[in-house]
């Protein structure tokens, strides 16, 4: 990998720099258009956001890349609550994906997260592109659904071995990520236009989203 590539902690001065890059990241990549900027432009005025998980990744002095964090909870079968993380999302320009970038997003926010004392991360994604960073299924972990299914797309990562032994838990995402498509599409209109496509991507999100390991 270059040596000109730095991972800082994200600026107001790069707001925009990462909305864009977010949106031109996901743009018909699940579904026509997308939400995931929308998503960015009101994360960081959540009161689940952490901000001292909040990078961004320069190559040659160009901001290419972010990672954002919420907070989550899981509950287990006695009622007691923990508190975990989940990421979302890990935001590459195009032209720079596949290089190892995320990946090196990735690892650098664990290595802070586990110094602020988390143990957990929780995410919602493609298997292909997250067990290679230590993810699991959720079923490996006891970590269910409400209604005590086992999302496929949904992983487990344990920053301390053992954070989850012996318990059956139930993972609840922050408020913040149950946005309105209307707004979002509110918002997307206000930037520039970019057509909305169809792409085999998006079927394969919806099989993924809509699939559960079993017991």
């Amino acid at each position: 990998m270059e040596q000109n590539v730095i991972i800082r902690k994200e600026e107001q001065k790069d707001w925009e720099i990462v909305e864009n890059i977010t949106r031109e990241a996901f743009y018909n990549l699940y579904v026509p258009g997308c939400v995931e900027h929308y998503l960015v432009h009101i994360m960081r005025k959540h009161e689940d956001f952490i901000p001292e998980l909040d990078f961004v990744l320069e190559r040659n002095g160009q901001v290419i890349g972010n990672i954002m964090y919420t907070k989550a909870r899981l509950i287990d079968e006695n009622g007691i609550e923990k508190e975990i993380l989940t990421f979302g999302p890990v935001s590459i320009l195009p032209a720079y994906q596949r290089m190892g970038y995320g990946k090196m997003l990735m690892e650098h926010s664990f290595q802070v997260a586990m110094q602020l004392g988390y143990d957990v991360i929780v995410i919602f994604g493609s298997p292909s592109n997250y067990v290679s960073r230590g993810f699991k299924s959720c079923k490996k972990y006891n970590v269910s659904m409400e209604n005590g299914r086992y999302p496929a797309a949904m992983m487990v990562k344990e920053l301390s071995p053992h954070a989850l032994d012996g318990h059956k838990w139930i993972y609840h995402d922050s408020p913040v990520m149950a946005i309105s498509e209307e707004e979002a599409e509110r918002y997307d209109n206000t930037l520039e236009p970019l057509e909305k496509k169809y792409f085999p991507s998006q079927e394969e999100f919806y099989i993924m989203s809509h699939s559960f390991v079993e017991e």
